[in-house]
């Protein structure tokens, strides 16, 4: 294991696709924060949303609880025989990593017991058995190991859903791909990720009690990204807003993509916005949520959307 953050993973950046090319069953946690330039030392996603590409699987949580129990789950999940891959804990820098909050935690015998004894396979070590990694590999068979490693992550929702449950037995908390709020009959929905779902949460109650229809949807996993299981539970609403916390400068949010590309599979596909917020660290306010959430009634009304990006938090 180890850990990192922002310009500490951009230096490595080589290294997080040797280390998933080599499966290499590495679990590190990623405080997210900007990157530079300009110089920023606050929370946002450019620096996992980076890596999204590199072939670790990404977890995002949305506070000190989350990142805790994801981190031991991670351990599990990226040793399984049928995945070795690494894995990223993401985490809100200074909002999670430098905030205190309680956490309940899980004795270490129990978390030892949980996690088990890490099983080398094909060590460099062992001398009777001499293997070798990452020899040069040219176009006979570069473009067959790459698929391989698709096939290989196809493989982890399974494995992350069967983990999940053996936690829940212990600790009595549910994790899934995603987490849903207030989702079920709501004709709007706000698919966020990390920290900034909390106070989305408490916008949606206040909504809920003025007789607004809405829900949210918070990835946890977003690789690999879980396509088939987004689009079945937005398939019901009118009208969804993505709020990414990093940006794709000339394209639309990491997040949204994705969210667009679950759609494809929907027969009725709902009409969707962008926004992004929070950018080295700029606070994501109640107000914000609140922007958002009366465009998304006001397009579910209408069915016109005026622009599908938008930067909400900026000043002027």
């Amino acid at each position: 294991a180890t850990a990192t953050s922002s310009q500490g993973l951009a230096l490595m950046w080589e290294m997080l696709h040797i280390a998933a090319g080599t499966r290499l069953p590495i679990v590190m946690p990623l405080v997210n924060r900007a990157l530079s330039a300009p110089l920023n030392i606050h929370g946002d996603h450019s620096d996992g949303m980076g890596a999204r590409d590199t072939g670790w699987i990404q977890f995002y949580s949305e506070n000190a609880q989350e990142a805790y129990d994801n981190t031991i789950q991670a351990f599990r999940i990226a040793e399984h025989l049928d995945i070795r891959l690494p894995a990223m804990v993401c985490m809100d820098g200074f909002i999670v990593s430098h905030s205190i909050e309680r956490v309940e935690y899980i004795d270490d015998a129990d978390v030892k017991n949980f996690v088990g004894k890490f099983e080398a396979v094909n060590p460099l070590l062992d001398l009777d058995n001499p293997k070798s990694y990452g020899p040069l590999i040219l176009t006979d068979l570069y473009h067959e190991y790459k698929r391989a490693q698709h096939e290989v992550m196809t493989k982890v929702p399974g494995v992350v859903l069967e983990i999940a449950a053996e936690f829940e037995k212990m600790t009595g908390r549910n994790y899934g791909l995603f987490e849903t709020y207030r989702l079920e009959d709501a004709e709007i929905a706000v698919v966020v990720m990390s920290s900034a779902a909390g106070t989305t949460k408490d916008i949606i109650d206040q909504y809920r009690d003025k007789g607004v229809k809405v829900g949210l949807l918070k990835p946890r996993m977003f690789r690999p990204f879980p396509f088939q299981e987004v689009a079945d539970a937005l398939k019901h609403v009118k009208a969804i807003a993505v709020l990414d916390r990093a940006d794709s400068f000339g394209g639309y949010g990491p997040l949204y993509s994705e969210i667009t590309g679950a759609a494809m599979s929907m027969n009725t596909k709902p009409a969707m916005i962008n926004k992004i917020f929070g950018l080295g660290g700029r606070d994501y306010l109640p107000d914000q949520a609140e922007y958002v959430l009366d465009e998304l009634a006001e397009i579910a009304k209408t069915g016109k959307v005026k622009t599908i990006k938008e930067y909400i938090g900026v000043r002027e």
